[in-house]
């Protein structure tokens, strides 16, 4: 690989995009789950060459098996490899203790636990197999550290996907590969708005309200940290977990 390859599994939304812009700035190739022609041809001018997999466009894919050894696959037959993964699962179940139903906690589990134990179960490996390390980022919630009632079993899961990587990351440490988590929570984009009835201004009020720093997050807030994790120059750092949620997890 004459450049640094990142695989990201989500270049439609959230962090996704963003996360593309600065790897493509900070001189990456990428491979990438559903980005737009638009969003790909922006980082082909950025000096990026780009790989786009149609079929995996978001995190609920990802509860397919094959989901993520096609990213790798397509990164292989482009690249010849890769030496970092950005992965984002998640099905965003709501409802509180009372409202969430068996059917519920089985989807909430397939789309934040079983699918970050697919993704990890493809990544680390082939990365021991080329034998020179690698950092692996999975993007699940703040949730997953700091209960929300309005969402049972998602918070749950959320939690569970973190106590994977952690514990992935004590077997991957001796190959040299890095694996840690970063959750959002109040982020501006239109998953959160939807899930959580924020488009309407008295939600948003009531929501603006539980968190200190009193605003919403932009996606390149924590696209920026995620860059951080895998560009290569974060490597004494593994099995953590990073929220960015306007101080919410501290408060």
């Amino acid at each position: 690989m004459s450049k640094r390859v990142v695989i990201i599994t989500d270049a439609v939304e959230h962090l996704g995009p963003d996360l593309a812009r600065k790897l493509a700035q900070r001189n990456h190739n990428l491979v990438l789950g559903g980005a737009s022609d638009e969003l790909a041809n922006e980082l082909r001018e950025l000096g990026a060459a780009v790989e786009v997999v149609a079929e995996v466009r978001d995190g609920e894919d990802l509860i397919r098996a094959d989901a993520v050894p096609s990213l790798i696959a397509r990164a292989n037959s482009a690249f010849g490899g890769f030496n970092a993964a950005f992965i984002r699962p998640g099905a965003h179940v709501m409802g509180d203790m009372f409202a969430a139903t068996a059917e519920d906690m089985q989807a909430a589990f397939e789309g934040n636990m079983l699918s970050t134990f697919h993704a990890l179960n493809a990544l680390v490996p082939a990365l021991i197999e080329q034998g020179e390390g690698g950092q692996i980022l999975v993007c699940s919630s703040a949730t997953a550290i700091k209960p929300y009632t309005g969402a049972y079993v998602y918070t749950a899961t959320r939690a569970g996907a973190i106590m994977l990587l952690r514990t992935a990351a004590q077997t991957a440490a001796p190959h040299g590969i890095t694996i840690n988590g970063i959750g959002t929570m109040f982020l501006n984009y239109p998953g959160f708005l939807d899930n959580t009835g924020c488009r309407d201004p008295e939600v948003l009020e009531r929501t603006l309200g539980n968190i200190p720093l009193g605003r919403l997050g932009e996606p390149p807030e924590p696209a920026h940290i995620a860059a951080a994790m895998l560009d290569g120059q974060s490597n004494y750092i593994t099995g953590e977990f990073i929220s960015v949620s306007g101080g919410w997890t501290s408060a």
